[in-house]
């Protein structure tokens, strides 16, 4: 009898725990996977310099703790409140911090900032820059500021004289800014030379790029507001280089080589500040030189290196030098099917080739102090998996990350400390520290925050591509209270372009919350990373050449076969919802296989490639008169008389990366066609609706797929 009690009250109590597990609601799943849910992490991590003690934020970035190699318990360094009032400032946050040295750090509010120091606990305002100012890049030498104004590059020296770099009247030539709509790498576009006494800038003459109409509701009556958007085909920017001397206060500009509206990408400064190397790339981006010109004057010196393909070239990493007192430099090249690193002499020689692995390195990520050893980034033999390695100059390669997963990886400047955090599919945070010789000091590891929450689960699993051999990686998601005798319906999230993986061995396998909520609504959440999608080397990436979404559409329709062949899976009720490029596999499977799936949900979609930028469409498609077949089959508006299913399309009308002219020329074709569809506009949204709004976007995509898939 009384183990009768015992076991009765052992299964009470384990269903009132039960009972006392929370439902993950729809704003939760979308609005706090990375707030309520965000793992313990050391959040903006930063080595001190000439030490082994690091920092990082918490509370929101309103504290900043200090901690060291030494496993010290990490204590609060100074609160917000105490640097406000030192300081004599209203910052809101430590996210800005920069350490200048030892026991100096830099802050800015916006475009004020200060200095503060951590031993005499004391500091200033040191710049004040124009409210309208834009991607300042700080100088700790001459202690010196180099930002954007409009159109124009200046800088501000520490009495806050303003020096005007360029003075350009015409705002289509745009100086100090990212170039190339951030192909290629290009994500700043001013670069201070290693001593502080150059500095290099990008710029763009977008003079004869059209303009495009966006339209402002803000204000009554709306009011135009043009960009300038280049289209496969059209007329591109024209780039150039700026190198501005501090001590003669003179400008000297580089222009290409090739003709006019090439590409330069990639600069780099050599450590003795003698030359710049620029990676020029021809418009048809299957030729690339590594040019090398004089810092004083401009001049072009040799090209060290020179790639081409019968398909592209792709640069994405500028050169890098190891040595401060060296100009050998290392590239990072895919010329041999996947990125390996190539160690170069300034005068061109290969001195070695670093790594030989058949898988992708990602990026390199620092060297040792005496410029002989590399650390970087890669996938290791599981592409799913981001991993630190280290290299050094004899091409003896190690292996740093333990484990496996997708890791984050910051040396120390002398190259003796890792900072390495990581997840994986069981783990959702854990920060190690490794000493030079792989001695471990664990930092921190975070809690399972969905331990509290009904939740489900995902199996990562590999399917054929439609090629019979290629492996794909898959990603079902399911609900927890998964039963395989019953019959689920499906929804297939796609991406399936360039530069984008979405199956990945972290905490969630990738995928986003929402989709385990949905899960807990009775559905399976399906993915797969199609050929073209992201590090797996050239071969698997390049078969979308001149003809984006067949081969991915063909993958995808193998994983929907895959799907078939589960006995919980309810045939007759698949949908499939995708934004950008996944809005264009979702259009397209909707439209080219009209009998797969019953709903469609298609977001910010590209409709037709001759609606999208060069930079990007040229490099996989051609122009539409080089590729005129290519252009006509891949165009969604071509197959609307084929719609079966339901589709719902969403754009957001502020759009500046696919332009609603994709969108409106789709929806014109569906009305010509006597066809009815769906279509919401997201009003003054960019590309991503973000904000609050996200939690309307995702209900509206959400119940639109259940509402239509019964």
């Amino acid at each position: 009898m009384t183990k009768r009690i015992l076991l009765l009250c052992f299964l009470f109590g384990s269903i009132v725990a039960f009972g006392q597990l929370k439902t993950l609601s729809l704003d939760d799943a979308v609005m706090q996977q990375n707030r309520l849910f965000r793992a313990d992490k050391l959040s903006y991590f930063a080595w001190i310099p000439s030490t082994t003690k690091y920092t990082y934020l918490t509370d929101a970035g309103k504290k900043i703790l200090i901690s060291s190699t030494a496993n010290e318990k990490a204590i609060e360094l100074i609160s917000l409140e105490e640097l406000n009032k030192a300081l004599s400032s209203n910052l809101k946050t430590f996210f800005n911090l920069v350490w200048k040295d030892a026991n100096t750090f830099i802050i800015s509010n916006e475009t004020t900032y200060y200095e503060y120091n951590i031993v005499t606990k004391s500091g200033k305002k040191t710049f004040e820059l124009p409210q309208k100012s834009e991607n300042a890049i700080f100088n700790f030498s001459n202690s010196k500021i180099a930002f954007t104004d409009r159109n124009n590059l200046f800088v501000v020296d520490n009495n806050n004289e303003k020096i005007a770099i360029t003075q350009e009247t015409n705002e289509n030539i745009v100086s100090g800014q990212f170039i190339a709509r951030n192909e290629f790498g290009t994500k700043k576009g001013i670069f201070w030379s290693p001593k502080d006494n150059f500095l290099a800038f990008y710029q763009k003459d977008q003079t004869e790029v059209a303009d495009y109409p966006l339209l402002d509701i803000t204000e009554t009556p709306g009011k135009l507001d043009n960009i300038k958007y280049p289209m496969a085909g059209q007329k591109s920017e024209k780039p150039s280089v700026g190198i501005y001397n501090i001590q003669t206060k003179k400008t000297v500009f580089i222009k290409p080589k090739g003709k006019e509206d090439d590409y330069l990408t990639n600069l780099s400064w050599t450590p003795d500040e003698k030359y710049v190397v620029i990676a020029e790339l021809n418009r048809e981006q299957n030729n690339l030189n590594l040019n090398l010109y004089d810092s004083q004057t401009g001049s072009f010196v040799r090209t060290i290196l020179n790639e081409t393909s019968e398909k592209w070239v792709e640069p994405e990493h500028p050169a890098f030098f190891p040595s401060k007192q060296s100009n050998n430099l290392v590239w990072i090249s895919e010329r041999d099917g996947f990125n390996n690193l190539y160690y170069y002499s300034i005068e061109g020689k290969l001195i070695k080739k670093l790594t030989e692995n058949k898988f992708t390195v990602r990026d390199i990520v620092g060297s040792n102090a005496s410029g002989n050893e590399l650390y970087f980034t890669a996938t290791g033999e599981n592409p799913t998996n981001m991993l630190g390695y280290k290299v050094d100059l004899k091409g003896k390669q190690t292996q740093i990350s333990k484990d496996l997963g997708v890791h984050l990886f910051i040396p120390n400047v002398e190259g003796t400390w890792f900072m390495d955090e990581y997840s994986n599919h069981s783990t959702p945070s854990k920060s190690i520290l490794y000493d030079a010789k792989g001695n471990v000091v664990t930092a921190m590891v975070s809690n399972n925050k969905y331990q509290d929450y009904v939740i489900g689960t995902a199996d990562i699993k590999t399917i054929k591509a439609a090629d019979g051999t290629t492996d794909l990686f898959t990603r079902l998601i399911k609900p927890s209270n998964f039963d395989a005798s019953k019959k689920y319906p499906v929804l297939v999230y796609v991406y399936g372009g360039p530069h984008a993986q979405l199956v990945i061995n972290s905490f969630l396998d990738g995928a986003s919350l929402w989709m385990y909520w949905l899960a807990e609504q009775g559905y399976l959440v399906f993915s797969i990373d199609n050929r073209g999608s992201d590090n797996r080397g050239v071969a698997f990436e390049s078969v979308i050449h001149r003809q984006l979404g067949v081969n991915e559409m063909e993958d995808q329709i193998n994983g929907v076969e895959y799907l078939k062949s589960l006995p919980y899976v309810d045939q007759n009720r698949l949908a499939v919802h995708g934004w950008s490029f996944g809005g264009f596999m979702t259009t397209s499977l909707m439209l080219k296989k009209p009998d797969v799936f019953k709903v469609g949900v298609a977001g910010g979609p590209v409709t037709d490639w001759k609606f999208y930028e060069i930079m990007y469409g040229e490099r996989y498609m051609d122009t539409p008169k080089e590729n005129p077949l290519g252009f006509e089959s891949t165009s969604t508006l071509n197959f609307v008389k084929d719609l079966k299913g339901k589709l719902l399309l969403i754009h957001g009308t502020s759009d500046d990366v696919v332009v609603m002219q994709n969108n409106f020329g789709l929806v014109k074709k569906f009305i010509e066609a006597g066809k009815q569809i769906d279509f919401f506009p997201y009003p003054m949204h960019k590309h991503n609706v973000q904000g609050k709004d996200r939690v309307h976007l995702m209900k509206k995509i959400l119940d639109y797929v259940i509402e239509n898939n019964k």
